[in-house]
């Protein structure tokens, strides 16, 4: 495998994916830093409605991205890449114990979501969610909690009072526990137990600081302009690593925005040298 590309792409979700054909048909060599589907928390989705075109599980469409990229020509790189560096008119990113070089890379690595109490990665997909907008329509009329405190999480619970849910609201800081037999269907929260369908999670994103040091972000959401351009030159990024919404299709049209940006950059080098 080699060790050096043109861009180097950090995660395999939608964004990273967009980004990778989009460069390899601009004929640019791509390394693709991927960890298995099975973490996407697109492949737990029970099922999305609101993609142009494409419908069914997180699983299957997540499946069928999976292989347009694998017959791209890119190259996945298998592991999680523990830091981002640039170095003179490069960027190298270490991954495990191995290390990469490349003109460009681009951040598509989403949101890193750790578990708030026993039980929820457990129940995954089987009545715990991490997405309103995603698996609302499946619990129209059904009784949800809804746990966060953020813009984006009154923005979610107005949308699923307005498709009919009784919302039971917390704050994200009681302290949980979630229980349940084929699904999770039981909510504790400060010892007191809520019976609900859905229990929505929705948390703050982690600081991207500690990938890339020096990278201009706000409560963890990576800054970019228009292109996908970061603060530091050579590194862009792309989908939810960039913020809301956390949706497919604006997560694979900024892949494809980052990737002919970094295609133009790597162009304008070239034309220096």
């Amino acid at each position: 495998m080699d060790n050096k590309f043109d861009i180097l792409i950090i995660g395999a979700g939608p964004a990273g994916i967009s980004a990778a054909l989009t460069a390899r048909n601009r004929g640019k060599s791509v390394g693709v830093i991927a960890n298995p589907p099975e973490t996407s928390k697109l492949y737990l989705a029970e099922s999305v409605t609101n993609y142009p075109g494409i419908s069914g599980s997180g699983k299957d469409i997540l499946l069928a991205m999976r292989s347009q990229l694998e017959q791209s020509g890119a190259e996945i790189i298998s592991g999680r890449a523990l830091s981002v560096m640039p170095i003179g008119k490069t960027v190298g990113v270490a991954v495990g114990n191995d290390f990469y070089e490349a003109s460009a890379v681009i951040i598509a690595a989403g949101i890193s979501r750790n578990p708030i109490c026993s039980g929820e990665t457990q129940f995954v997909g089987r009545g715990v969610s991490y997405c309103a907008t995603c698996d609302g329509m499946l619990y129209r009329g059904k009784t949800v909690a809804v746990i966060g405190d953020s813009a984006e999480a009154e923005h979610d619970k107005s949308f699923l009072r307005g498709i009919g849910c009784e919302v039971i609201e917390f704050s994200g800081k009681e302290k949980f526990d979630i229980k349940g037999g084929m699904k999770a269907d039981t909510l504790v929260a400060d010892g007191r137990e809520y019976k609900t369908d859905c229990i929505f999670i929705l948390k703050d994103t982690l600081a991207p600081g500690s990938l890339v040091s020096g990278i201009d972000s706000e409560r963890g959401i990576i800054k970019t302009d228009s292109s996908g351009k970061t603060n530091i030159k050579g590194i862009f990024a792309a989908g939810d690593c960039t913020g809301a919404p956390y949706q497919i299709a604006k997560a694979v049209g900024e892949g494809n925005v980052a990737a002919l940006a970094a295609c133009e950059y790597i162009n304008n080098i070239e034309k220096e040298i």
